[in-house]
């Protein structure tokens, strides 16, 4: 019998996210955003899933590029992040890939580059995240010198939001307002969205958009929605009761004896660990659900076992249910324990709790 920590993937549940995204921006192709293995749900697996509605894929760099036409994908395909040098570029092109252009540095080396046909280039604007993209007087160089190169085949506008999750600050509004005003007098396709302008920002349209999170049905937003409650989320991260004991008032718990027990105390621990990718840091209180109750976390978690108080359960035993995220236990709760976000956590997992799908 092998150990029992897994996270169970919904393939489903990532087509109806998928299709979700595009039900709220209407007429738009829609970009799956399978960096970071898919955000950790596996990036193969996902595109393999989706490779039949999907208008693109997007991923972070060459490398997740090259593992999903070697599995087969065919679809169009970008790297967000773009190429890193000449040699990535040229391979890009082989792979008939679309990159990003976000730099002068990219620019001049694409210019200069020799490519055995054009590819799409999707120039990237930055209007506020201060993080990749041209100025709006850049941009327009840019622009002009992409526009009139025979080595681009589809010119694609775009930029990224820094704060659309939260849903009562104008900055996306501003955002938008920069984007359209720089490139006003531009017939190409744009792409503005990504997942929390899906769900919270109608403006943001465009003739592309790209849901990440929004996929994997965790909410991005600050505050849900009619559109983000629709989500539903893709994995459960569970694992089974390998041991019951009862404590004594005052007894400590796990390492660093950072818990003590205010009454006879009823322990389930449980087989997830930070050796899983559970976070290490989250705190006393963390809820985990055994046989579908909530239950406190109580005491470190340690590399491969973390300890809950199962005191309210009137039968705990041995090969019990433990869950620590899911259809119900929100990712972004769980997350708000462990003074994180919900990306880092399912980002974070190791593989030693493997991925099992089901459709």
């Amino acid at each position: 019998m092998t150990r029992a920590a897994t996270a169970q993937i919904n393939l489903s549940a990532i087509k109806h996210n998928y299709r979700l995204a595009k039900s709220l921006f209407p007429g738009s192709k829609a970009m799956a955003i399978v960096k970071a293995n898919a955000y950790g749900h596996g990036a193969v697996e996902v595109a393999i899933n989706l490779a039949s509605e999907a208008d693109a894929f997007g991923v972070a760099c060459l490398e997740e590029a090259i593992r999903l036409r070697a599995a087969g994908i065919t679809n169009r395909l970008l790297l967000l992040e773009g190429f890193f040098d000449t040699s990535e570029l040229q391979k890009a092109a082989e792979l008939n890939l679309d990159t990003t252009i976000h730099s002068k540095h990219q620019l001049q080396q694409f210019l200069d580059s020799e490519l055995g046909h054009p590819i799409n280039v999707w120039l990237k604007l930055d209007t506020g995240m201060h993080r990749l993209g041209f100025s709006s007087e850049e941009f327009l160089q840019a622009y002009r010198h992409l526009a009139n190169s025979n080595k681009v085949s589809e010119l694609v506008l775009m930029s990224h939001f820094s704060r659309a999750d939260e849903t009562a600050s104008n900055t996306t509004l501003d955002q938008v307002a920069q984007f359209k005003k720089t490139t006003a007098d531009l017939p190409n396709p744009i792409s503005l969205a990504n997942s929390p302008a899906i769900l919270s920002w109608p403006e943001s349209k465009g003739e592309w958009i790209r849901p990440g999170m929004m996929l994997y049905g965790s909410s991005p937003l600050d505050q849900d929605n009619d559109a983000s409650r629709q989500l539903i989320p893709a994995m459960t991260l569970e694992s089974e009761v390998i041991a019951v004991k009862t404590l004594k008032t005052g007894d400590s718990i796990g390492y660093g004896a950072t818990y003590r027990c205010p009454g006879p105390t009823k322990v389930a621990v449980i087989a997830m660990g930070y050796g899983d990718g559970y976070p290490r840091q989250a705190k006393n209180g963390t809820p985990v659900l055994v046989n579908g109750i909530r239950c406190p976390l109580i005491g470190r978690v340690s590399m491969d076992m973390l300890t809950v108080d199962v005191s309210a359960i009137k039968d705990v035993s041995v090969g019990d249910s433990a869950v620590f995220w899911g259809q119900d236990l929100p990712l972004a709760e769980v997350a708000e324990f462990c003074d994180t976000i919900s990306y880092e956590l399912v980002t974070r997992l190791t593989g030693r709790a493997p991925l099992k799908y089901t459709q």
